[in-house]
């Protein structure tokens, strides 16, 4: 990582003063002393030099990292250049030009399966994330069977939410929140399931919902003292709903990457208990 010119800088001033020939010479402690004037050029110069070394160390990882074939990182990177509507070059899994309002696939996992990769997408944004639709999947493996590696089979997926079911006994702060769960001060309505959808939006696309960190992120909430979860369960398609907490660690691999409480009505059971202030 490039030194800042200051750094540059003293290590020059310090090489001249214990240099027998210049050091005697070269003593002034003027900002204006010609000497010193040069050394600060000439730090400019090397501080230019590293910065620009470090941009190409940047630039020359970013096209690695997208180039190199048969890593799991470079199917995502693949998926979501995808342009729905648009024609590939002949023998080419480069589109001619970038059209950021037809790359459709806003979210993509790569996963080693026993015969192949599996590729899951979605579509949207962190708060609205969905399954692409018919003619957009339809598309979008026409389009990953052309760019693959030759050889690898692939299992594309893009499906709705992993619907998630959570019981938690809420005791509260009296001074913050009312007996059901809104703040006092008229902020916030919904406090606690606004922290579990935002908890849920945060995870990363594919990655695990530990149940023991979302707890933790609804005591962080002002005005919660504890949060007792009774409950925790996911399901997928017409599966049957898993139990999250008897599970390894708790923790539960969403199906299609990410995970919702679908019908927050009758999914999501919250109990308000008035708790002393701690």
């Amino acid at each position: 990582m490039a030194r800042t010119i200051a750094q540059i800088q003293t290590a020059l001033l310090t090489q001249v003063a214990a240099d027998s020939t210049l050091g005697p010479l070269l003593t002034s402690t003027s900002n204006a002393a010609i000497w010193r004037l040069i050394i600060y050029a000439v730090a400019v110069c090397q501080w230019t030099i590293e910065k620009l070394f470090d941009l190409h160390i940047t630039e020359v990882t970013g096209i690695l990292a997208t180039m190199v074939p048969h890593t799991l990182q470079w199917y995502v990177t693949i998926a979501k250049e995808f342009q729905y509507g648009y024609a590939l070059p002949l023998d080419s899994d480069t589109y001619t030009v970038t059209d950021t309002a037809a790359q459709v696939v806003t979210y993509a996992a790569a996963i080693e399966v026993a015969k192949g990769v599996r590729i899951k997408v979605a579509t949207g944004s962190a708060d609205a994330l969905a399954a692409l639709g018919g003619p957009q999947l339809t598309a979008f493996t026409a389009y990953m069977a052309l760019v693959r590696d030759a050889g690898v089979r692939l299992y594309i997926t893009s499906g709705n939410p992993d619907s998630l079911k959570l019981t938690y006994a809420i005791y509260y702060d009296a001074l913050q929140l009312d007996a059901t769960g809104a703040r006092l001060d008229g902020s916030a309505t919904t406090p606690i399931p606004d922290a579990i959808n935002t908890f849920l939006q945060n995870l990363p696309f594919n990655g695990l919902f530990i149940l023991d960190r979302l707890t933790q992120a609804l005591e962080k909430v002002p005005g919660v003292v504890i949060a007792v979860n009774s409950a925790a369960q996911a399901t997928y398609g017409a599966l049957p709903y898993t139990d999250i907490r008897t599970l390894p660690a708790q923790q539960y691999q969403p199906d299609a990457g990410y995970l919702r409480i679908i019908t927050p009505g009758t999914d999501l059971t919250l109990t308000f208990t008035p708790h002393d202030p701690v």
